[in-house]
């Protein structure tokens, strides 16, 4: 285990844990912390064990968005949405392995985008998820915009946004806003169990049937299936294929490498 004084980093076999690791600001992230973060997702890329990444918050909340007292007054916030969120949005959603979020608590604002940004979301049954915004007369950012209509539909992404209102997690699970509200008391255990599931399965095939999922939503159906074709092409090439279908065919267990071909 690394820790720094905001970000905690388990190493478990086949996967990471990273630890929003600022309790007493609710895990709101200033820049440094969005670095550490996004450094902690570079060393896990970077590491080909690594084949799942589990994120989550330490305390009463998983993260209540930007840290609003670290704002110099009259700062450009476009440019410290690119130069911070934008990044950590981009770094998260391009990760060569499937990532999971487990919810501990409160998730607001840029919090809550930063969780439902992860491919598997779990949350404890205290969690909520409010998109804040409005409160302080901004715009969903971290890629909230694109998600939450997706997740939810435009009238209940609209009305999210604008009322400011929260999302129990047994709502948000109902909604598919996420995948399984669970005890709290259950929750690591059962986000761990996920990510290490993860850990052993065909890891670039789940990764591309991400990609494949996002740009689903902007295509056409032809081009859709064509993409499908491209990527399908692909995935037949790699080894994890062919290992797939000689333990289907000897009953018995898989054993994936998670490479590209």
């Amino acid at each position: 285990m690394t820790e720094t004084a905001v970000l905690q980093v388990d190493v478990r076999a086949g996967y990471r844990v990273l630890t929003l690791n600022r309790p007493e600001r609710m895990n709101a992230l200033d820049h440094a912390t969005l670095m550490a973060l996004i450094t902690a997702m570079d060393a896990a890329e970077a590491d080909p064990t690594c084949r799942a990444l589990l994120l989550t918050g330490a305390g009463r909340a998983f993260c209540a968005g930007a840290d609003l007292g670290s704002l110099e007054p009259g700062a450009d916030l476009g440019d410290a949405i690119e130069r911070g969120w934008n990044v950590l949005a981009r770094r998260l959603t391009a990760l060569r392995m499937p990532t999971i979020c487990a919810v501990n608590g409160v998730a607001a604002g840029a919090g809550a985008n930063l969780a439902l940004s992860c491919d598997i979301v779990l949350a404890a049954r205290s969690a909520k998820f409010v998109q804040a915004f409005s409160k302080i007369a901004l715009v969903p950012d971290c890629g909230g915009s694109w998600l939450l209509p997706r997740l939810v539909g435009l009238g209940r992404a609209r009305a999210l946004a604008m009322l400011a209102v929260p999302v129990a997690a047994e709502q948000a699970e109902t909604w598919g806003m996420i995948w399984r509200a669970v005890d709290d008391g259950a929750l690591m255990a059962e986000a761990e169990a996920v990510a290490a599931a993860l850990a052993t399965q065909p890891t670039h095939a789940l990764v591309m049937t991400r990609h494949l999922f996002a740009a689903g939503t902007a295509d056409t159906f032809d081009a859709q299936l064509d993409r499908e074709r491209d990527v399908q092409r692909e995935a037949g090439r790699a080894a994890d294929f062919h290992e797939g279908v000689m333990a289907f065919r000897e009953k018995r267990a898989a054993v994936f490498d998670g490479k590209p071909a």
